[in-house]
Protein backbone atom coordinates (compact mmCIF):
# COMPACT_ATOMS: atom_id res chain seq x y z
CA UNK A 1 0.00 0.00 0.00
CA UNK A 2 -0.62 2.36 -1.62
CA UNK A 3 -0.92 1.63 -5.34
CA UNK A 4 -0.52 5.18 -6.68
CA UNK A 5 2.67 6.87 -5.53
CA UNK A 6 4.87 9.76 -6.64
CA UNK A 7 8.62 9.69 -6.02
CA UNK A 8 9.02 13.48 -5.99
CA UNK A 9 6.06 15.25 -4.37
CA UNK A 10 7.56 18.66 -5.12
CA UNK A 11 6.40 18.37 -8.74
CA UNK A 12 2.73 18.29 -7.65
CA UNK A 13 0.45 21.30 -7.13
CA UNK A 14 0.37 22.31 -3.46
CA UNK A 15 -2.64 22.90 -1.27
CA UNK A 16 -3.03 26.30 0.33
CA UNK A 17 -2.44 26.82 4.03
CA UNK A 18 -5.23 27.99 6.35
CA UNK A 19 -5.67 31.76 6.18
CA UNK A 20 -6.99 34.42 8.50
CA UNK A 21 -10.50 33.45 9.54
CA UNK A 22 -10.23 29.82 8.38
CA UNK A 23 -11.39 27.23 10.92
CA UNK A 24 -10.01 23.72 11.32
CA UNK A 25 -12.81 21.25 11.98
CA UNK A 26 -13.16 19.80 15.49
CA UNK A 27 -13.79 16.12 16.17
CA UNK A 28 -17.35 15.25 17.16
CA UNK A 29 -16.95 11.49 17.53
CA UNK A 30 -14.38 8.70 17.13
CA UNK A 31 -15.58 5.14 16.53
CA UNK A 32 -13.82 1.81 16.06
CA UNK A 33 -14.95 -0.38 13.16
CA UNK A 34 -16.14 -3.89 14.03
CA UNK A 35 -14.76 -6.71 11.90
CA UNK A 36 -16.83 -9.24 10.01
CA UNK A 37 -17.27 -11.00 6.68
CA UNK A 38 -19.10 -10.03 3.50
CA UNK A 39 -20.22 -11.82 0.36
CA UNK A 40 -18.80 -15.35 0.15
CA UNK A 41 -16.60 -14.71 3.19
CA UNK A 42 -14.02 -11.98 2.58
CA UNK A 43 -13.00 -9.99 5.68
CA UNK A 44 -14.24 -6.42 6.14
CA UNK A 45 -14.21 -3.65 8.70
CA UNK A 46 -17.52 -1.74 8.92
CA UNK A 47 -15.84 1.66 8.79
CA UNK A 48 -18.81 3.83 9.81
CA UNK A 49 -20.58 1.47 12.21
CA UNK A 50 -21.78 3.33 15.30
CA UNK A 51 -22.14 6.67 13.52
CA UNK A 52 -25.65 8.14 13.33
CA UNK A 53 -26.99 8.25 9.78
CA UNK A 54 -27.71 11.97 10.11
CA UNK A 55 -23.95 12.54 10.49
CA UNK A 56 -23.18 10.20 7.56
CA UNK A 57 -25.67 11.80 5.15
CA UNK A 58 -25.27 11.61 2.11
CA UNK A 59 -23.42 8.32 2.75
CA UNK A 60 -24.92 5.05 3.91
CA UNK A 61 -21.93 2.91 4.86
CA UNK A 62 -18.33 2.07 3.99
CA UNK A 63 -16.43 -1.22 4.21
CA UNK A 64 -12.67 -1.61 4.35
CA UNK A 65 -12.08 -4.86 2.44
CA UNK A 66 -8.95 -6.52 3.83
CA UNK A 67 -6.06 -5.77 4.08
CA UNK A 68 -5.53 -9.52 3.70
CA UNK A 69 -2.81 -11.67 2.15
CA UNK A 70 -4.72 -14.65 0.75
CA UNK A 71 -3.27 -18.12 0.48
CA UNK A 72 -3.97 -20.06 -2.76
CA UNK A 73 -7.65 -20.95 -2.96
CA UNK A 74 -8.74 -18.41 -0.34
CA UNK A 75 -9.79 -15.27 -2.35
CA UNK A 76 -13.56 -14.69 -2.33
CA UNK A 77 -16.08 -12.24 -3.75
CA UNK A 78 -19.86 -11.88 -3.89
CA UNK A 79 -22.59 -13.74 -5.73
CA UNK A 80 -25.02 -11.96 -8.06
CA UNK A 81 -27.17 -9.56 -6.03
CA UNK A 82 -29.46 -6.54 -6.62
CA UNK A 83 -29.20 -2.82 -5.79
CA UNK A 84 -31.53 0.16 -6.16
CA UNK A 85 -31.54 3.80 -5.04
CA UNK A 86 -27.85 4.58 -4.47
CA UNK A 87 -24.29 4.34 -5.84
CA UNK A 88 -21.48 1.94 -4.95
CA UNK A 89 -17.89 3.19 -5.11
CA UNK A 90 -15.25 0.44 -5.09
CA UNK A 91 -11.64 1.62 -4.73
CA UNK A 92 -8.94 -1.05 -4.94
CA UNK A 93 -5.61 -0.17 -3.30
CA UNK A 94 -3.90 -3.55 -3.73
CA UNK A 95 -5.04 -6.65 -5.57
CA UNK A 96 -7.67 -7.13 -8.25
CA UNK A 97 -11.47 -7.37 -8.50
CA UNK A 98 -13.69 -8.20 -11.47
CA UNK A 99 -17.12 -6.60 -11.73
CA UNK A 100 -20.08 -7.29 -14.02
CA UNK A 101 -23.63 -5.94 -13.96
CA UNK A 102 -26.87 -6.71 -15.76
CA UNK A 103 -26.75 -3.40 -17.69
CA UNK A 104 -23.47 -4.23 -19.42
CA UNK A 105 -21.18 -2.32 -17.08
CA UNK A 106 -18.10 -3.80 -15.54
CA UNK A 107 -14.46 -4.62 -15.92
CA UNK A 108 -11.36 -5.28 -13.86
CA UNK A 109 -10.01 -2.84 -11.29
CA UNK A 110 -6.60 -3.05 -9.68
CA UNK A 111 -3.97 -1.01 -7.82
CA UNK A 112 -5.60 2.41 -7.51
CA UNK A 113 -8.56 1.95 -9.89
CA UNK A 114 -12.14 2.82 -8.93
CA UNK A 115 -15.48 1.44 -10.13
CA UNK A 116 -18.33 3.90 -9.66
CA UNK A 117 -21.65 2.15 -10.19
CA UNK A 118 -24.93 4.07 -10.09
CA UNK A 119 -27.57 1.46 -9.30
CA UNK A 120 -30.37 4.01 -9.74
CA UNK A 121 -33.60 2.29 -10.79
CA UNK A 122 -32.02 -1.10 -10.20
CA UNK A 123 -29.66 -3.75 -11.49
CA UNK A 124 -27.91 -6.99 -10.60
CA UNK A 125 -24.15 -7.20 -10.20
CA UNK A 126 -21.34 -9.49 -9.10
CA UNK A 127 -17.86 -8.78 -7.70
CA UNK A 128 -15.21 -11.48 -7.62
CA UNK A 129 -11.45 -12.01 -7.70
CA UNK A 130 -10.14 -13.23 -11.07
CA UNK A 131 -9.49 -16.96 -11.39
CA UNK A 132 -5.71 -16.53 -11.40
CA UNK A 133 -5.87 -14.74 -8.03
CA UNK A 134 -8.07 -17.48 -6.57
CA UNK A 135 -5.50 -20.06 -7.65
CA UNK A 136 -2.36 -18.14 -6.68
CA UNK A 137 -3.51 -16.10 -3.69
CA UNK A 138 -2.08 -12.67 -2.96
CA UNK A 139 -2.66 -9.30 -1.35
CA UNK A 140 -6.13 -7.73 -1.43
CA UNK A 141 -7.13 -4.36 0.00
CA UNK A 142 -9.77 -1.76 -0.87
CA UNK A 143 -12.89 0.07 0.21
CA UNK A 144 -16.50 0.13 -0.88
CA UNK A 145 -18.54 3.25 -0.15
CA UNK A 146 -22.33 3.53 -0.54
CA UNK A 147 -23.50 6.99 -1.64
CA UNK A 148 -27.19 7.83 -1.31
CA UNK A 149 -29.13 9.36 -4.19
CA UNK A 150 -31.64 12.21 -3.78
CA UNK A 151 -35.30 11.33 -4.23
CA UNK A 152 -35.46 12.78 -7.76
CA UNK A 153 -32.53 10.64 -9.00
CA UNK A 154 -33.15 7.36 -7.15
CA UNK A 155 -34.77 5.89 -10.26
CA UNK A 156 -32.17 7.26 -12.67
CA UNK A 157 -30.86 5.04 -15.45
CA UNK A 158 -28.06 2.83 -14.11
CA UNK A 159 -24.57 3.83 -15.22
CA UNK A 160 -20.98 2.79 -14.67
CA UNK A 161 -17.75 4.78 -14.43
CA UNK A 162 -14.40 3.08 -14.82
CA UNK A 163 -11.83 5.39 -13.19
CA UNK A 164 -8.28 4.26 -13.88
CA UNK A 165 -5.52 4.99 -11.38
CA UNK A 166 -3.79 7.27 -13.89
CA UNK A 167 -6.86 9.53 -13.97
CA UNK A 168 -6.84 10.25 -10.23
CA UNK A 169 -5.88 13.86 -9.50
CA UNK A 170 -2.76 14.23 -7.33
CA UNK A 171 -1.78 17.07 -5.06
CA UNK A 172 0.37 17.59 -1.98
CA UNK A 173 0.45 19.54 1.26
CA UNK A 174 1.93 23.05 1.36
CA UNK A 175 5.32 21.60 2.43
CA UNK A 176 5.21 18.72 -0.11
CA UNK A 177 5.15 16.15 2.70
CA UNK A 178 1.81 14.41 2.05
CA UNK A 179 0.46 12.72 -1.08
CA UNK A 180 -3.25 13.42 -1.64
CA UNK A 181 -5.23 11.47 -4.24
CA UNK A 182 -8.52 13.11 -5.25
CA UNK A 183 -10.88 10.47 -6.65
CA UNK A 184 -14.01 12.61 -6.81
CA UNK A 185 -14.96 16.19 -6.06
CA UNK A 186 -12.55 19.03 -5.39
CA UNK A 187 -9.83 19.84 -2.89
CA UNK A 188 -8.85 23.47 -3.34
CA UNK A 189 -8.23 23.87 -7.08
CA UNK A 190 -7.67 20.14 -7.69
CA UNK A 191 -10.58 18.19 -9.19
CA UNK A 192 -11.02 14.40 -9.21
CA UNK A 193 -12.36 12.43 -12.20
CA UNK A 194 -15.49 10.93 -10.58
CA UNK A 195 -18.87 12.27 -11.71
CA UNK A 196 -21.42 12.32 -8.89
CA UNK A 197 -25.16 12.94 -8.60
CA UNK A 198 -24.67 14.00 -4.99
CA UNK A 199 -22.07 16.79 -4.51
CA UNK A 200 -19.19 15.16 -2.63
CA UNK A 201 -15.43 14.70 -2.32
CA UNK A 202 -13.47 11.46 -1.87
CA UNK A 203 -9.75 11.55 -1.01
CA UNK A 204 -7.04 9.01 -0.12
CA UNK A 205 -4.02 10.59 1.60
CA UNK A 206 -0.66 9.18 2.70
CA UNK A 207 1.08 11.00 5.57
CA UNK A 208 4.67 10.03 6.25
CA UNK A 209 5.74 9.88 9.94
CA UNK A 210 5.71 13.35 11.50
CA UNK A 211 3.96 15.01 8.55
CA UNK A 212 0.86 17.23 8.72
CA UNK A 213 -2.00 17.83 6.33
CA UNK A 214 -4.34 20.83 6.32
CA UNK A 215 -6.93 19.69 3.78
CA UNK A 216 -9.23 22.44 2.39
CA UNK A 217 -12.83 21.25 2.67
CA UNK A 218 -16.12 22.57 1.34
CA UNK A 219 -17.88 24.28 4.25
CA UNK A 220 -21.25 22.94 3.05
CA UNK A 221 -20.05 19.32 3.21
CA UNK A 222 -19.83 17.02 6.18
CA UNK A 223 -16.43 15.36 6.71
CA UNK A 224 -15.49 11.84 7.82
CA UNK A 225 -11.95 10.54 8.30
CA UNK A 226 -11.21 6.81 8.29
CA UNK A 227 -7.77 5.33 9.02
CA UNK A 228 -6.76 2.49 6.70
CA UNK A 229 -3.36 2.05 8.35
CA UNK A 230 -1.04 3.72 10.84
CA UNK A 231 -1.50 6.10 13.76
CA UNK A 232 -2.01 9.83 13.93
CA UNK A 233 -4.05 12.73 15.23
CA UNK A 234 -7.02 14.59 13.81
CA UNK A 235 -8.88 17.85 14.34
CA UNK A 236 -8.30 21.05 16.27
CA UNK A 237 -7.69 19.13 19.51
CA UNK A 238 -5.30 16.58 17.93
CA UNK A 239 -7.52 13.64 18.82
CA UNK A 240 -5.57 10.33 18.64
CA UNK A 241 -6.75 8.02 15.87
CA UNK A 242 -5.48 4.69 14.56
CA UNK A 243 -6.12 1.95 12.02
CA UNK A 244 -9.77 0.92 11.90
CA UNK A 245 -11.09 4.09 13.50
CA UNK A 246 -13.32 6.81 12.02
CA UNK A 247 -13.67 10.44 13.07
CA UNK A 248 -16.81 12.51 12.51
CA UNK A 249 -15.74 16.11 12.01
CA UNK A 250 -17.60 19.27 12.91
CA UNK A 251 -17.95 22.44 10.83
CA UNK A 252 -15.03 24.36 9.36
CA UNK A 253 -12.87 25.16 6.34
CA UNK A 254 -10.10 22.57 6.81
CA UNK A 255 -9.61 18.99 7.97
CA UNK A 256 -6.33 18.78 9.90
CA UNK A 257 -4.40 15.51 10.18
CA UNK A 258 -0.97 14.63 11.54
CA UNK A 259 0.96 11.34 11.46
CA UNK A 260 2.74 10.14 14.59
CA UNK A 261 6.53 10.37 14.47
CA UNK A 262 6.82 6.64 15.12
CA UNK A 263 4.74 4.11 13.21
CA UNK A 264 4.59 0.33 13.41
CA UNK A 265 6.96 -1.51 11.08
CA UNK A 266 4.10 -3.11 9.13
CA UNK A 267 2.34 0.24 8.63
CA UNK A 268 5.10 2.77 7.89
CA UNK A 269 2.73 5.68 7.09
CA UNK A 270 -0.67 7.04 8.10
CA UNK A 271 -3.15 6.11 5.35
CA UNK A 272 -6.55 7.81 5.50
CA UNK A 273 -9.76 8.10 3.52
CA UNK A 274 -11.44 11.51 3.84
CA UNK A 275 -14.96 11.72 2.47
CA UNK A 276 -17.72 14.30 2.68
CA UNK A 277 -20.72 15.55 0.81
CA UNK A 278 -23.77 17.77 0.71
CA UNK A 279 -26.36 16.27 3.08
CA UNK A 280 -29.54 15.23 1.28
CA UNK A 281 -31.79 15.56 4.35
CA UNK A 282 -34.58 13.34 3.05
CA UNK A 283 -36.36 10.41 4.71
CA UNK A 284 -34.36 7.19 4.49
CA UNK A 285 -35.65 3.63 4.25
CA UNK A 286 -32.79 1.14 4.00
CA UNK A 287 -33.15 -2.63 3.92
CA UNK A 288 -30.38 -4.89 2.63
CA UNK A 289 -29.43 -3.93 -0.94
CA UNK A 290 -32.10 -1.22 -1.35
CA UNK A 291 -31.86 2.39 -0.16
CA UNK A 292 -35.12 4.29 -0.70
CA UNK A 293 -37.20 7.03 0.94
CA UNK A 294 -40.13 4.95 2.21
CA UNK A 295 -40.83 1.40 3.41
CA UNK A 296 -43.31 0.99 0.54
CA UNK A 297 -40.57 1.79 -1.97
CA UNK A 298 -38.28 -0.80 -0.38
CA UNK A 299 -41.02 -3.44 -0.52
CA UNK A 300 -41.59 -2.53 -4.17
CA UNK A 301 -37.88 -2.98 -4.86
CA UNK A 302 -37.97 -6.48 -3.34
CA UNK A 303 -41.03 -7.34 -5.45
CA UNK A 304 -39.39 -5.99 -8.60
CA UNK A 305 -36.27 -8.06 -7.88
CA UNK A 306 -38.26 -11.23 -7.26
CA UNK A 307 -40.17 -10.73 -10.52
CA UNK A 308 -37.02 -10.13 -12.54
CA UNK A 309 -37.60 -6.44 -13.22
CA UNK A 310 -34.11 -5.39 -12.03
CA UNK A 311 -32.45 -7.31 -14.84
CA UNK A 312 -31.29 -10.79 -15.67
CA UNK A 313 -27.97 -12.51 -15.00
CA UNK A 314 -26.08 -12.43 -18.33
CA UNK A 315 -25.57 -15.79 -19.96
Amino acid sequence: MPAVTVEDLTVLPRLRTPGLGDISRPVWQVTTAPQGFEGEGFPVRRAFAGIDLQHLDPFIMMDQMGEVDYAPGEPKGTAWHPHRGFETVTYIIDGQFDHQDSHGGGGTITNGDTQWMTAGSGLLHIEAPPEWLVQAGGLFHGIQLWVNLPRDTKMAQPRYQDLRSGEVALTTSYDAGVLVRVIAGSVGEVHGPGSTYTPMTLVHATLEPGSRLDLPWNVDFNALVYVLAGRGRVGTDAQPIRMGQAAVMGAGDFVTLAAEERQDSNTPALEVIVVGGQPIREPLAWAGPFVMNTKAEVLQAYEDFQKGRLGQIPG
